[in-house]
């Protein structure tokens, strides 16, 4: 009786598919990655330039930019007392807070109690709400889920408060965001920062004499580096790097909403931090798309800041009023 012999596959031919498929996956993997973080640019993109419609819509109802945070100056009652460092006393409400109205959220700020200060358990709850229009989807989450909030505390480690995050923050220009001189006597706002966005600032369209489309007024710095918030700034709150960044120094609360384009004043030469700086400082922008980070200038429009941006045309790109040439980047 005749029988039919079945060929099968060799050793040698089954492990040439495995090298195969294993070359195209890696051809196929990256340009799929790349893909995928496209997607996620693009959505950041849309989240800024929302934030920068809803600036606009606040300064034709209140004829000045939001400030980056509100605080009593000297404090009292449920304010609290000043922060001796930097001044800071409550109510502590961010400008993430102050564009709620313009960003389809009237329920939610209408259940805030504005005439609290921003870490009062009054509205504790309402204070960890997570906002998508604030959370860039290239957030890795690797410095703690961006969905979910994080705890404020002070240098003692203790919790003040428990906020939503945020992927964004203003820009203070290339001071401090409390507009004061850590080394002497606190200053009043006016004349000490140049950037656009500022604790009590009130900046008008006619003040960015550099041009809106020249000056940075919101960026991005994901938790992998610190964690940042819509919601205020709560005096006596300690901002450190996140593991992974060790040569970064902690900073003040306004860093919780706030950073500049430097120097740092703890900083040792003083250094202008561009994007992405590997420093990691608390106070400079960060974000984890490959080679820089977005920003939204004066005008609405967005622009990809590359991390090996000259950094006088960074510190140039912050300022407001400083005359500077900004070229390309």
């Amino acid at each position: 009786m005749y029988s039919q012999r079945l060929r099968g596959f060799t050793l040698v031919e089954l492990l040439v598919v495995i090298a195969i498929i294993g070359v195209l996956v890696a051809l196929l993997l990256p340009a799929v990655q790349s893909a995928r973080e496209s997607a996620r640019r693009t959505q950041c993109v849309n989240n800024l330039k929302q934030l920068g419609l809803a600036l606009h819509q606040y300064h034709e109802v209140a004829k000045t930019f939001p400030p980056s945070y509100v605080i009593t100056p000297g404090g009292g009652g449920l304010n609290g007392h000043p922060n001796p460092q930097t001044g800071d006393a409550g109510p502590g409400w961010a400008w993430g807070t102050l564009l709620l109205p313009y960003l389809e959220q009237i329920p939610l700020v209408q259940s805030f109690n504005m005439s609290y200060p921003c870490w009062h358990t009054h509205h504790a709850q309402l204070a960890r709400t997570t906002l998508s229009v604030f959370l860039c989807p290239s957030a890795s989450g690797k410095g703690g889920r961006t969905d979910e909030p994080f705890k404020v505390r002070s240098q003692d480690g203790r919790v003040l408060a428990t906020f939503a995050r945020s992927c964004y923050v203003a820009n203070a220009g290339q001071e401090e965001p409390w507009a004061g001189d850590i080394y002497g006597p606190l200053r009043s706002w006016e004349g000490i920062a140049d950037g656009p966005m500022y604790r009590n600032s009130r900046t008008r369209v006619s003040d960015v004499t550099d041009g809106l489309s020249n000056t940075v007024f919101v960026g991005e710095h994901h938790p992998v580096v610190s964690d940042k918030t819509w919601v205020g700034v709560v005096p006596g709150a300690w901002v450190c790097p996140k593991r992974g960044f060790a040569l970064g120094e902690c900073d003040y609360a306004a860093t919780l909403v706030n950073v500049h384009s430097g120097p740092c004043h703890h900083h040792h030469p003083p250094m202008i931090h561009p994007p992405n700086d590997r420093l990691g400082a608390p106070c400079q922008m960060y974000a984890e798309h490959p080679g820089g980070c977005n920003i939204l200038l004066g005008d609405g429009s967005v622009r990809f800041v590359a991390e090996t941006i000259n950094v006088l045309t960074w510190a140039a790109l912050s300022s407001m009023n400083e005359g500077e040439v900004v070229g390309q980047y």
